[in-house]
């Protein structure tokens, strides 16, 4: 083996500043985020999720023309083509969702004459089509893996409420819509996260906003990034009465078990997006008068804090709200593209717009140099 002295190497590249960004900035010292210098928590009460992805792609939240227009053009982007509807309906039905809307965004580039375009404008364009679509093929392979015939959008109702009207054939009171809306807010961006730093480095070899749209919805996939918000739920229901939430926690505990929706790589005192979440979850569980799910989370965090001092993070609180609401665990972190969308693409325009190809080193630590024997003598 190479006896080369190790560098000061950092695995996963925890603590290491890889470029400047004016799009978000994840405060842990005093448990902040903000967005365009917005805090995250004031977004999420006091505007829709429209105006929020207005203020990543251009630095300002909108004026009420601005947003009438924003809105209108983003209504209109809704539909999707025949062809991308004939794909969908032809995915296996056993498919994870987060695959058919890698390859529905995919398809998306395909159609699209501008893919090659990446002036700013251009990218706006093509991330305020992505936001526009992007629900609409979520849901349609939705209704056709239920075997239900697809519901086309309708340009009367918001982002969120057209999604469950695309969903389910119907909109729900307006206070689900609205813990729905501040999610897609609260999960719209955070930095540079393991899907957004995957769109970061497509975008940096001068590739087309789709080609990274599509590697962020890989990389948020896994169970470590996007995925942990299924897994908490899918934990939820093995625990299933509350009774058994504390021993749960500290049978986990004592094995090393990884429990999914506590810790954050950048977080150290709790996510601070945690206690909006929480709040908009609890009032589903009361609407819905199903009370179990939070009573069990309430026991996991607390044992968990108590125990090892590690706090959930957002996908703790989203995953139960998604659960009322009534979507299946694997639409969770579909759900999660829907709103990180806006955080991505915001993060690709910035990167066009002043770009390096991202190309860190690594450190060889194999053989040394050494001969290559003929097969004979091997």
């Amino acid at each position: 083996m190479s006896e080369e002295k190790i560098v000061n190497v950092k695995p996963g590249l925890e603590g290491v500043v890889a470029d400047t960004t004016k799009v978000s900035k994840v405060m842990p010292e005093i448990n902040s985020l903000v967005y365009k210098g917005y805090p995250v928590q004031d977004l999420a009460e006091n505007c829709s999720f429209e105006e929020v992805a207005f203020l990543l792609w251009n630095g300002e939240l909108p004026n009420k023309d601005e947003l009438a227009q924003f809105v209108e053009k983003e209504k209109k982007y809704r539909n999707v083509s025949d062809d991308l509807l004939e794909v969908i309906k032809r995915f296996p039905k056993n498919a994870h969702p987060m695959d058919t809307v890698r390859t529905g965004v995919s398809f998306l580039g395909m159609e699209d004459e501008r893919v090659w375009d990446n002036s700013t404008p251009t990218n706006k364009d093509k991330a305020l089509k992505l936001l526009a679509a992007i629900p609409t093929i979520i849901a349609a392979d939705y209704r056709c893996r239920k075997g239900h015939d697809i519901i086309p959008p309708r340009q009367d109702l918001s982002i969120s409420e057209n999604f469950f009207h695309m969903c389910f054939g119907e909109v729900p009171d307006k206070e689900v819509v609205k813990a729905f809306d501040v999610s897609l807010i609260l999960y719209a961006e955070h930095g540079f996260n393991a899907s957004t730093f995957s769109s970061r480095v497509i975008t940096s070899t001068m590739s087309d906003m789709y080609s990274a749209v599509t590697g962020a919805i890989g990389a948020l996939k896994g169970p470590l990034h996007g995925g942990a918000n299924e897994q908490v739920m899918h934990t939820l229901k093995e625990i299933d009465d509350p009774k058994k939430a504390k021993q749960w926690m500290l049978d986990a505990i004592s094995v090393k078990k990884k429990v999914m929706g506590f810790g954050h790589r950048v977080y150290r005192k709790g996510d601070s997006r945690v206690p909006t979440m929480k709040k908009y979850a609890q009032g589903l569980g009361k609407i819905k008068g199903e009370t179990k799910w939070q009573e069990i989370s309430d026991i996991l965090e607390a044992t968990m804090v108590e125990e090892k001092g590690i706090h959930p993070n957002l996908d703790f609180p989203a995953g139960p709200a998604y659960y009322l609401m009534g979507f299946d665990i694997d639409m969770f972190t579909p759900i999660f593209v829907m709103a990180r969308v806006t955080g991505w693409t915001a993060h690709i325009i910035e990167q066009t717009e002043n770009n390096r190809i991202i190309r860190p080193l690594c450190q060889y630590i194999g053989e040394n140099e050494r001969k290559v024997t003929s097969l004979s003598d091997r």
